[in-house]
C-alpha cells in the first residue's frame, strides 16, 4: 500500500501546523481535523492511506476514535499512529490494543515519524 493522503487527528492548532507543514514538504497531501467528529466526516469524505491520531482531546479521546475506526469494515485497513505527549509503556500497549499499527512521541522527531510512515507503506 502506497502511502500518499494523511489525516492529522488533533486539537492543538501548532501540532496540527507542524505536522502538516512537514508531511507536506515531503510529498503527502494532508487533511487535519481538530477532535473525533471532524476526523469521522473527513473520513467518509476523503478516505485517508493513513491517520496520526492524538490522545488527549476534547470529547472522544484518541484511544475511543482510533478503536472504532479500526473495528469499522470501511475503515479497518487504514492504519493509525498515535501522535501524543503520552509516554507510559502501558499507553503504547493499550494503543495497540486500540487497533494502532505504531506510536510516536511528541515532541516528534520528524525522521522518526517519517520513518514509521515508511514503513507502512
Amino acid at each position: 500500500m502506497s502511502i500518499r493522503k494523511i489525516l492529522i487527528v488533533d486539537d492543538s492548532r501548532t501540532e496540527l501546523y507542524f505536522l502538516s507543514d512537514l508531511l507536506s514538504k515531503n510529498g503527502y497531501t494532508v487533511s487535519t481535523a481538530e477532535n473525533g467528529e471532524q476526523a469521522l466526516a473527513s473520513l467518509n469524505a476523503n478516505k485517508p492511506d493513513l491517520i496520526l491520531m492524538d490522545v488527549v482531546m476534547p470529547g472522544q479521546n484518541g484511544f475511543q476514535l482510533t478503536r472504532q475506526i479500526t473495528r469499522d469494515p470501511n475503515f479497518s485497513a487504514v492504519p493509525i499512529i498515535i501522535c501524543t505527549s503520552k509516554n507510559q509503556e502501558t499507553d503504547k500497549l493499550w494503543a495497540k490494543r486500540q487497533g494502532a499499527r505504531d506510536y510516536v512521541t511528541k515532541p516528534v522527531d520528524p525522521h522518526e515519524l517519517l520513518s514509521k510512515i515508511m514503513a507502512l507503506s
